[in-house]
Order: C-alpha cells, then structure tokens, then sequence
C-alpha cells in the first residue's frame, strides 16, 4: 500500500467510458496516467481498492486525456494492440505490483494459468497469491486480469463479472 506522509487525500479524476460491455469508469491523475478502470457496476468495488491503495481519496468528475480515450475505444473497436499505448500507475504492495506489472505483458489473444503465471514472475509457490493480487487489481482490461484463467481452462472469478470475461476473451480471439 502507498504511504502517505500526510493526512491531504490523493486527488484523482473520474472520466465515464462507454463499453460494448458497459461504462467504464476511468480514474486518472494530474499527471494524467490511469490509476483506475473499473466498471459502472462495480463503482463501490473500485472505491474501496482506492481507499485500500491510496488512503483517502478525492474524485472528481474530469474528462480522461484524450488518447487515453482513444486508445480505449479503439480497443474495444478491435485494435488490440492500443492498450500499451496507455500511461498508467499502480500503488499496492511490492507482490501486487509485481502481479499486476507481469499481467501487461501477456499478450492479447493468450491466456494463462494462475500456475504458469505464478511460475512466470518466479513464484510457483505462489498461486493463491497471485489470485488474490490479481482479484485486486485496480486497472481492469489495461492490466488483462482477464487473461489468467483456471488450470483447467474453465474461467474463475473476474471483477467485473464473468459474462465482462467472457466477452473481453472472445473479443481478442480466445475461444471460450
């Protein structure tokens, strides 16, 4: 978890994202990198993981910079590869961010499992673990938490629901 030497709340901005599976609620900084992406849906969910990650938070609604924007839409229109285009920035412990750095570089279109993912990042050991890291983590889609899946290729637990799963698997080609 971010420390912070003072009791002054992290001030983000809140940006809505129309979805083929929903609105996205995009969170950036001043600086303008994404700090969140969650879902309408799961607002409460990506409030607390805020609170968990940063303390006390400030959001206020302000647009998203554009290409972060575009990127997005333009994922969610097909081009898969627009996601490393994002600028992001994650607060969590050394393990989550450890997680959560590995999951950008499972390229779309694969999935894995949470044992050859642990095994990945030089963890075996540490399956559950890398769940529960990635069950927290806190830029859904642009980190693809969505790629990891079961040891038996079923598809377990995603933040956003498994039917948002589902469709963000079939969309870059995996068969589900």
């Amino acid at each position: 978890m971010a420390s912070r030497s003072t009791n002054t709340p992290e001030r983000f901005g809140l940006d809505r994202l129309a979805t083929p599976i929903g609105i996205a609620l995009l969170v950036t900084d001043a600086e303008g990198a994404l700090r969140a992406l969650d879902w309408e849906d799961y607002e409460h969910r990506m409030r607390e993981l805020l609170r968990l990650h940063y303390g006390t938070v400030d959001l206020s609604d302000q647009p998203a910079p554009a290409g972060m924007r575009a990127a997005l839409s333009a994922y969610f229109e097909g081009d898969l590869d627009q996601l490393t285009a994002i600028a992001w920035r994650i607060a969590g412990t050394p393990f989550q961010q450890k997680v959560w750095t590995a999951l950008a570089k499972i390229p779309a279109g694969t999935t894995m499992s949470y044992g050859a993912f642990a095994a990945r990042i030089e963890m075996p050991k540490a399956v559950r673990a890398v769940g529960h890291a990635n069950g927290s983590n806190p830029i859904s889609v642009v980190l693809p938490c969505h790629r990891l899946i079961g040891a038996n290729g079923s598809l377990v637990k995603y933040g956003g629901g498994l039917e948002r799963k589902r469709w963000l698997l079939w969309h870059e080609g995996v068969e589900v």
